[in-house]
């Protein structure tokens, strides 16, 4: 049985609209971008009122806040799902993260949501920007839970290199359009832990 590799925080209760609400911003800030989409449009989809956008977020920024935090919640499900259905050695669960992306990008094939949305507000909102980096850094922490229970000791550094390939396959296969990205990731994070 292999060990779990939490870190995921806890899904926040919703009323009825706010799901509503918050399903169709996220629905609209990916396809369309954060900053062209309006509480006007998110209200219209949601089938609500700009007053309860915000009564139940407070502003547009905390809704842009609350869309990213859900996504950081479902990506980090996403993976760890897929990692702890392997049971082998350190390499073999970390090459189970691009799996995990893989079958992540066949339902979300715009890239990275939260490098566009800190493209789009990283001057603007502090607020997402903080969630965003917080996702990147659930993600190299994932990578050194991963590699401290296959009994490999890093000081961070084949963390944080896990995590650079990994940022890097996914903007290659899909801004770059490669075919081949996710499965040279795959060899490269085999490399360098198996290096150790």
């Amino acid at each position: 049985m292999t060990t779990t590799i939490s870190g995921t925080a806890d899904e926040p209760t919703l009323t009825p609209a706010a799901r509503r609400i918050l399903d169709a911003a996220t629905d609209l800030f990916y396809s369309r971008g954060i900053n062209s989409v309006g509480v006007e449009l998110v209200a219209e989809q949601a089938g609500t009122t700009k007053k309860t956008i915000y009564d139940r977020f407070g502003s547009k920024e905390g809704l842009v806040v609350a869309y990213l935090e859900a996504r950081a919640r479902r990506w980090q499900a996403h993976v760890t799902d897929h990692v702890e259905q392997v049971d082998g050695p350190a390499s073999d669960r970390v090459v189970a993260v691009i799996d995990a992306l893989e079958s992540w990008l066949e339902m979300a094939d715009r890239g990275c949501g939260f490098v566009a949305a800190y493209a789009e507000l990283s001057t603007s909102s502090e607020r997402a920007t903080a969630v965003v980096r917080a996702e990147k850094e659930w993600m190299r922490g994932l990578f050194g839970r991963l590699l401290a229970q296959g009994g490999i000791e890093d000081d961070g550094l084949l963390a944080r290199q896990l995590a650079l390939v990994q940022e890097g396959a996914v903007v290659e296969s899909t801004a770059g359009g490669s075919s081949y990205a996710l499965d040279d990731a795959r060899a490269v994070m085999r490399a360098l832990v198996e290096g150790r």
